[in-house]
């Protein structure tokens, strides 16, 4: 038998950097009539490619290029994972044609252009998640987890119905974790241990049914968001019980994208989309090191939970407008560079993140935030094209 993950790679140029996959959801049919896209990914733990799919074919570009890297005219797909930067994408139809069932996960080679192993479901496909090692498949109410080199069931996952497909994993061996809603009535997480087989807690972390979820790269962190979207919460995954909360608005709004910025360990940023069209970041390192050192003060000590755990809103910087309202946006974080002050290497001075967006109308943005030692920050639009413009060279 073929071992599944030896494959070719795409040849991205540039730095890869870590990166923590967003949860993502599958588009309902009238949604996927109205905007060009029916799906997009980012590479699973990098961020120098994504790929698109459209109502008629699917593309993989270079991020740090623009360049369109595949092309296959073959209908619509509502799923495109890609494994690393490798030949090898898992690939759902749509349904518009016989031949791309939403029951149908095919695995597929880029350089054959071909099928290498196509597997059946009895419902349709949510979500699907792949390492070097996993497979996991994200039906209504069972998640499957398979060896990705022998297809070898390992075990089945009953959940709560998931119409969203909601699934958030972490490629790192150490913490290859698997998060997906444990309730339909609240923001309840199951967080599982993909390579352990078992699960590893549950984590109530809102009121109302979830919309968003997002693991760190490391699998130490999780940031979840409901489907009201005022709140966002970051959970430590070794204590479940130990968040911190960030607030984005005062109104609802639903919460398209949540991502972690690359890190070994406490990530820097947290960034989110939403249906108001804007783009958030939260400095996580820096409001939570700010908030340990309120709690060790006399202040912290006496005030309740609801209040300490409330993080600071100067760490909060939006950028509003950057999507019309309404249109779904998936973010990323491809790179940070930090600058530390010159007296003590602990000291922050100013950060500097590349964001990029992209919109389910067709654009891919790119934008710089920088933020300095008194939390002020300035959003920097580098460069936006039209995903569709861009032809195979």
């Amino acid at each position: 038998m073929e071992k599944i993950t030896e494959d070719s790679k795409f040849d991205f140029p540039g730095k890869f950097v870590a990166f923590s996959f967003i949860s993502g959801s599958v588009l309902s049919d009238n949604v996927t009539q109205k905007l060009p896209f029916c799906c997009c990914c980012w590479l699973l733990d990098f961020c120098s490619g994504f790929a698109i799919s459209s109502k008629d074919s699917f593309k993989i570009f270079d991020s740090t290029t623009g360049r369109l890297c595949y092309e296959r005219a073959a209908g619509a797909f509502v799923i495109v994972e890609m494994l690393y930067s490798s030949d090898l994408l898992a690939i759902v139809g749509a349904g518009e044609q016989a031949s791309l069932s939403p029951r149908r996960l095919c695995l597929f080679k880029t350089t054959t252009g071909s099928p290498l192993r196509e597997m059946n479901f009895l419902t349709s496909i949510l979500a699907v998640r792949m390492n070097k090692k996993r497979l996991v498949v994200v039906l209504l109410e069972k998640t499957f987890v398979y060896d990705l080199n022998t297809l070898v069931m390992l075990d089945t996952i009953d959940t709560v119905p998931n119409p969203k497909g909601l699934a958030a994993f972490s490629p790192c061996p150490e913490g290859c974790y698997l998060a997906v809603p444990a309730s339909a009535t609240k923001g309840s997480v199951l967080v599982y241990n993909v390579m352990d087989l078992q699960s590893h807690s549950e984590i109530d972390a809102h009121r109302s049914p979830l919309a968003a979820i997002a693991l760190s790269s490391n699998g130490m962190y999780i940031a979840t968001a409901s489907e009201q979207g005022t709140l966002i919460r970051v959970h430590l995954v070794s204590e479940s019980t130990k968040s911190y909360s960030f607030r984005r608005g005062t109104y609802p709004s639903t919460i398209y994208s949540l991502s972690f910025g690359p890190s070994t360990q406490l990530p820097d940023i947290l960034i989110a989309t939403s249906s108001s069209g804007s783009v958030h970041a939260f400095s996580l390192r820096l409001a939570i090191n700010q908030r340990s050192k309120r709690s060790s003060s006399f202040l912290g000590s006496v005030l309740p939970d609801s209040v300490s755990d409330a993080l600071d809103p100067a760490h909060h910087h939006v950028l509003q407008n950057a999507v019309s309202s309404g249109i779904r946006s998936y973010a990323v974080i491809r790179k940070i560079d930090k600058f530390e002050g010159t007296s003590s290497p602990s000291q922050f001075t100013s950060l500097r993140a590349t964001v990029s967006v992209i919109t389910y109308n067709g654009y891919f943005q790119e934008y710089t935030l920088s933020i300095n030692n008194k939390y002020e920050s300035l959003w920097t639009l580098e460069r936006e094209f039209n995903l569709f413009s861009i032809t195979a060279r």
